[in-house]
């Protein structure tokens, strides 16, 4: 199993490719801000042909380069629709600060073919069979992403593409629109801590780390499990 990441320029937002092995179809995870020519790169290097784009939630520094990547390629884009409207209008999502970083206009176009990601469900693309996790909280539409990861550079049972859900020793902000600490904490207790300690979290953000990791020392797990010592303070990261 190939699985390749490298952050965005902007906001370290980490893009993901995902495949059974070189020259086989590969599956792209949330192409960012300037990732264009990384991204292609990787898929040089590796002589990969995306078949589809899978969406972790609809925030602009996940999303940006959807449209080139897809109508490239004419393959189609998966997001949850709780999130669609952010995909026609990425502006919804953003804080006025963030909103003023692109001078209040943002060059972006919405894919030509989207398709909707339901709680449970199986894709199986690219040679691939990925599990779609509703775990919302960061925005509304937010997902994880989970798939066997025997042949993965980690050799895991699985892997957990976790978006803005879950970071190394943190978890995503909850205060944008769409954002809900109490739904955060519901998904961090209904979806991430049944996981497997030994489930490889690749998150949208920073390092690679583990459940087990986290239930032991991310002060939101320990507070969702009631081991933790007091409330953390409110997240901060995630566009």
């Amino acid at each position: 199993m190939l699985v390749a990441g490298f952050p965005a320029d902007a906001f370290g937002t980490n893009c993901y490719v995902l495949a059974t092995a070189p020259g086989e179809q590969c599956l792209v995870v949330d192409p960012g801000i300037g990732v264009l020519d990384r991204l292609d790169a990787v898929l040089a290097e590796h002589r990969l042909h995306p078949a589809a784009v899978l969406l972790t939630h609809g925030h602009l520094d996940h999303t940006f380069s959807v449209a080139p990547v897809c109508g490239a390629r004419g393959i189609t884009a998966y997001l949850h629709p709780a999130d669609r409207e952010m995909l026609a209008d990425p502006g919804k999502a953003l804080s006025m600060d963030l909103s003023q970083l692109f001078g209040g206009r943002l060059p972006y176009t919405e894919p030509d073919d989207v398709a909707e990601l339901t709680d449970g469900a199986v894709l199986r693309m690219a040679g691939l069979e990925i599990t779609v996790d509703h775990a919302p909280g960061h925005t509304g539409g937010s997902v994880l992403f989970r798939m066997p990861g025997a042949g993965s550079p980690w050799e895991a049972e699985q892997l957990c593409l976790s978006g803005d859900v879950l970071f190394a020793g943190s978890i995503g902000r909850t205060d944008l629109p769409g954002g809900s600490m109490h739904r955060m904490l519901t998904s961090l207790r209904e979806k991430v801590l049944p996981l497997a300690d030994d489930t490889v979290v690749l998150p949208g953000h920073g390092p690679a780390t583990t459940i087990g990791r986290e239930r032991a020392t991310n002060p939101y797990l320990l507070e969702v499990a009631g081991t933790g010592d007091a409330r953390p303070a409110a997240p901060t990261r995630g566009l």
